[in-house]
């Protein structure tokens, strides 16, 4: 039986209400799994990852992929403030794994240098930077 648009089920629903306590924030499926867990939900591990991939297609969440070695990250965007622009970027702390957004009128400037002079278009929603976050540099 298809699923009508909008229709959301109880698992999608439970799956939805903990990313909203969590906006901003990137989680793997791997995470969530462990969370609804831990909450006492019924949601199975394929249920979850088949119910992700639908949030994406619908743009309900976002989905990284920073890198081979590492799982897909998840975030869910509430109304798109996250990553709405064509100047979001990413850091990654190559220390603890955050992924933090980064929307930086500086970087714009040199995505567009990039463009002008070598011919590249610079994919930001793609594009990570990888080095040590604040939190992580006070640590060492």
């Amino acid at each position: 039986m298809a699923e009508k648009k909008g229709y959301k089920t109880k698992h999608q629903g439970e799956l939805i209400d903990y990313l909203k306590t969590i906006p901003g924030r990137h989680v793997t499926a791997g995470e969530i799994c462990t969370c609804m867990k831990n909450s006492g939900s019924t949601i199975g591990t394929a249920t979850v990852y088949r119910q992700l991939e639908k949030l994406v297609s619908e743009g309900t969440i976002n989905k990284y992929i920073v890198d081979e070695g590492s799982s897909a990250c998840y975030e869910y965007v509430p109304g798109a403030e996250h990553c709405s622009t064509e100047n979001c970027y990413h850091l990654k702390c190559s220390s603890c794994g955050k992924l933090i957004h980064l929307e930086c009128h500086e970087v714009a400037i040199l995505t567009e240098h990039i463009k002008e002079h070598h011919g590249f278009t610079v994919d930001p929603r793609r594009t990570v930077f990888y080095g040590t976050c604040p939190d992580c540099g006070k640590e060492g």
